[in-house]
């Protein structure tokens, strides 16, 4: 099954490359795009794609304002903001508002398409040179205090993270993920690795801190 794509983008030869770099890939389906960001919500909306290919940059509406509202409209979309900005307070300003990928207007032509298979399974895509460590260290350098590493979380890890915590098994998560019990696990090392945590009781204390699971849980 294609992974299916929408496109929003105020440039008509920006939308018409990206068009032509989609319609080469036999896994991949571009079902719609638009220059302008209300528009783009109410499409995204309509047609609910697995990836949204978003420019910061659009008239109606500001993509960062997009990026927040799409969870609460098409809460499986992904997003991966195309941008022609390299630094890090982008980048950071994009991961925070819901962004799982982040590639440069500038990328080779194949970039897009590894961003777009990496966040669909899952995972986080920034651009070389860009790095996480490197927004994590501008977001502590800038705010004063340490960075979140939740931030640094995906989409799914987040998830296998709240059923984690629930004391759900690997393949209990994996049915309700609709993913295999070993990917799940896979995640489960991520996010664990990433947050510091050692153990199941970790894990619980974590998701109350956060917020994750109510108190009383």
């Amino acid at each position: 099954m294609s992974v299916t794509i929408f496109i929003a983008d105020d440039h008509a030869v920006v939308r018409l490359g990206l068009q032509a770099l989609i319609d080469a890939e036999p896994d991949l389906q571009l079902i719609g795009q638009a220059a302008d960001g209300r528009e783009a919500l109410v499409q995204v909306q309509q047609l609910r794609p697995q990836v949204l290919v978003l420019d910061l940059v659009l008239p109606g509406m500001h993509g960062l304002e997009v990026l927040r509202r799409v969870p609460r409209i098409s809460p499986e979309t992904r997003v991966i903001v195309l941008s022609m900005h390299a630094n890090e307070a982008y980048v950071l300003d994009a991961l925070r508002g819901g962004a799982v990928g982040y590639v440069l207007k500038g990328s080779d032509t194949t970039e897009l398409v590894r961003a777009i298979r990496q966040v669909v399974a899952g995972d986080i895509y920034l651009s070389p040179p860009l790095s996480m460590q490197a927004v994590m260290d501008y977001a502590e350098r800038a705010g004063g205090v340490p960075a979140d590493a939740y931030d640094t979380l995906t989409r799914r890890e987040r998830e296998v993270l709240r059923f984690s915590a629930e004391s759900l098994t690997s393949a209990q998560i994996g049915a309700r993920l609709f993913i295999s019990a070993r990917t799940v696990e896979t995640h489960r090392a991520n996010l664990m690795h990433k947050l510091g945590l050692r153990n199941q009781a970790d894990v619980i204390r974590y998701a109350l801190r956060r917020g994750i699971l109510p108190v009383d849980k």
